[in-house]
């Protein structure tokens, strides 16, 4: 609607502009009037374009109670920011280390808004971008990156973020319909003794008519628990063997570098 009665006006504007321009008239400098009425001094071209009907007479009264609302400015800003934003401050440039303040931790962000927490998040994610880019100039120039640790920092934040975030909709969901998961359910077992979360479904026949569903087994065999204790060393042994290679990886790069487990150790 509203742009249709924009066109109208312009459409008039340049019916009365037309018609004076066949008599010969002057056209005075500036915006053509519109409906035969001329723009106040004290009131721009946007404002005076887009401003609202005349009111009634019945709505004089409501008019002087608000007078800012027969008026409605248009303002627009044009973005200016280029390629620069996925660089580091050129005052930064030749550092090799760059002071940075620590992560955002979630004591911190459980008392920030959603606006706050969303605003944020596209902070913190415009930061993460340059740090990525600045990652990806220094590896492509041999050199080390100045401060990596700001990486860290920043991706910390941002999960801490997404768990603020996923603690207000559970306790929405909690509060609203008593389920904890987007969609109702309950934990279940394979036949292979895995547990898993089972979605409830609607179906077109009751589930005790239903032989697709009676297919489905739910259980799992007393023979199963032998391999169930299986899985469960296995995966403590592949953790235990990543915990290991890790702690190597960390004596080997202390050994190679002294001064730098020195300042570590000191911090």
């Amino acid at each position: 609607m509203a742009a249709a009665a924009l066109g109208r006006r312009l459409a008039a504007a340049l019916r009365v502009s037309a018609a004076r321009a066949g008599r010969g008239a002057a056209v005075p400098a500036g915006p053509p009037p519109l409906g035969g009425q001329r723009r106040p001094p004290h009131l721009s071209f946007s404002c005076w374009l887009f401003r609202r009907p005349a009111l009634s007479p019945l709505h004089e009264d409501a008019a002087r109670a608000e007078p800012g609302r027969r008026l409605r400015c248009v303002h627009t800003t044009l973005p200016r920011n280029g390629l620069e934003e996925f660089f580091d401050d050129p005052r930064n440039w030749g550092e090799k280390t760059v002071k940075s303040g620590d992560a955002w931790n979630i004591k911190q962000l459980r008392g920030k808004s959603s606006e706050d927490l969303h605003k944020l998040w596209y902070v913190l994610l415009k930061e993460k971008n340059m740090l990525l880019t600045l990652e990806q100039e220094s590896k492509r120039q041999l050199r080390p990156m100045p401060s990596p640790e700001r990486l860290e920092k920043v991706e910390k934040s941002m999960k801490n973020i997404d768990l603020v975030v996923r603690e207000r909709e559970i306790a929405l969901r909690l509060l609203q319909t008593g389920h904890e998961k987007p969609a109702p359910g309950e934990w279940r077992h394979d036949f292979l003794g895995r547990t898993y979360w089972y979605t409830y479904k609607e179906w077109p026949i009751p589930w005790y008519l239903n032989k697709k569903y009676q297919k489905r087994k739910f259980y799992y065999l007393p023979h199963v628990d032998h391999f169930i204790r299986l899985r469960l060393e296995k995966s403590l042994r592949r953790r235990a063997r990543r915990q290991n290679l890790e702690k190597t990886r960390q004596k080997v790069l202390e050994r190679k570098f002294p001064h730098l487990a020195v300042k570590s150790q000191s911090h």
